[in-house]
């Protein structure tokens, strides 16, 4: 029987499905680390990877094991009991952080809510009823439901879904002075990406987030972290915030947590976790076995040995040297900044010309702005990988020059 072909594909979709993105003319069938194959058969090198989801890679032979495994003994249970695989993921979690208790949920918005009402409950039961606003910067990116939203600086993402949710006050990313002057008496919390991803990879300069933990320290409210997507790995350490060896209150995950399955995490002290209490919070899916069973096999990898870790960090560090370099050769680069595989690339044009022209090369790239190009390959991307990117990527510059 043949196969449908894309256009088949993509019409078969335009019928049934929401318009809620702007989908490329490109249906994807399989992938094996990172590379992916269309329903045509041709290949395309991943420098997506998901949107930072597929951190060892696409159907990582260990990590398909292991989902499968648990598929055959148990899919899902209800909250109202214990579960194994949920039990040994916040183990491995709580023994490779800052945290003593993990929240599971669904995805980073969910994380994000919860950490918000979290925050709010925390802060009525110890700075009063009054002390419920949280503080975030702008440009931050926490995710699409209400309250995320909301504590989302970038109004491109709210327009047409006011009123939001008051509670929040947003300050410029990286400004330790202008923090200090949006706290009030209702300051609940201070709310912050330790790298804005949607934002465009801004990395703050270094010291900023312990002054901000100061700054909370002082004036006894909490620090909340979004690591939705700079965590498990990234950045090249487990956690970002590890790069300041800080500790904050609460920090969400998700992404790269299942390695592709879908699932989120708030993590916190146990002096702020116990706010929540039976009935505070809750989700049916949060913790189910299937999901927990591909974090096991994500956190593992990452952090058997400093091995792997390592790897990310010089991986990164090479991938900013080729494009400093490419940079040199040419005037459409304009600046290039990142953290580990977490890398962006401001272009003097257009970005979107890039991307279409790299598709029809066999390359997945993404962008986060008009003239921003974000590269979040798998953390397992190989050097020659990101040498076949850049002899694509020099090749297209060198056309739109």
């Amino acid at each position: 029987m043949k196969e449908q072909s894309s256009k088949s594909w993509i019409k078969s979709g335009e019928q049934v499905l929401m318009t809620t993105y702007a989908r490329f003319s490109l249906v994807l069938r399989e992938g094996s680390g990172a590379v992916v194959v269309d329903v045509e058969g041709k290949s395309y090198l991943d420098f997506v990877s998901g949107i930072a989801v597929n951190s060892l890679g696409h159907c990582d032979a260990r990590l398909v094991k292991g989902i499968q495994k648990q598929a055959g003994s148990l899919l899902h249970v209800s909250n109202l009991y214990y579960n194994i695989p949920q039990i040994e993921l916040a183990k491995h979690i709580v023994a490779n952080s800052f945290a003593d208790k993990v929240f599971f949920c669904n995805s980073g918005a969910e994380a994000n809510e919860a950490a918000i009402k979290l925050a709010r409950k925390w802060a009525k039961e110890h700075r009063g009823s009054e002390s419920f606003e949280i503080i975030t910067a702008h440009g931050a990116f926490h995710g699409r439901t209400m309250a995320a939203l909301s504590a989302t600086g970038q109004e491109k993402y709210q327009k047409g879904f006011e009123p939001l949710l008051p509670g929040f006050r947003h300050v410029p990313f990286d400004d330790v002075t202008a923090i200090e002057k949006a706290i009030s008496p209702m300051t609940a919390a201070i709310f912050l990406e330790p790298i804005q991803g949607e934002g465009g990879v801004r990395v703050p300069q270094r010291g900023y987030l312990s002054r901000v933990r100061k700054i909370c320290d002082s004036h006894g409210i909490l620090l909340i972290l979004d690591e939705v997507q700079t965590g498990m790995g990234r950045t090249g350490r487990l956690f970002a915030y590890e790069d300041e060896e800080i500790c904050p209150d609460i920090v969400t995950v998700a992404k790269g947590l299942g390695g592709g399955v879908p699932i989120g995490a708030m993590l916190a002290t146990e002096a702020v976790a116990r706010s929540f209490t039976p009935g505070s919070h809750a989700t049916t899916f949060g913790g189910n076995p299937l999901a927990c069973a591909a974090g096991i096999q994500v956190i593992e990898r990452l952090t058997k040995g400093e091995t792997f870790l390592k790897r990310v960090r010089q991986r990164g560090e090479y991938l900013v040297d080729r494009f400093t370099r490419l940079q040199h050769r040419t005037s459409l680069i304009k600046e290039v900044r990142g953290k580990g595989l977490m890398v962006a690339c401001d272009l003097a044009i257009p970005v979107v010309a890039v991307i279409e022209k790299a598709m029809g090369k066999g390359l997945l790239l993404n962008r986060t702005s008009e003239k921003t190009l974000r590269l979040i390959p798998p953390l397992t991307i190989r050097r020659s990988e990101i040498d076949q990117m850049f002899s694509i990527l020099s090749s297209i510059l060198r056309e739109l020059e």
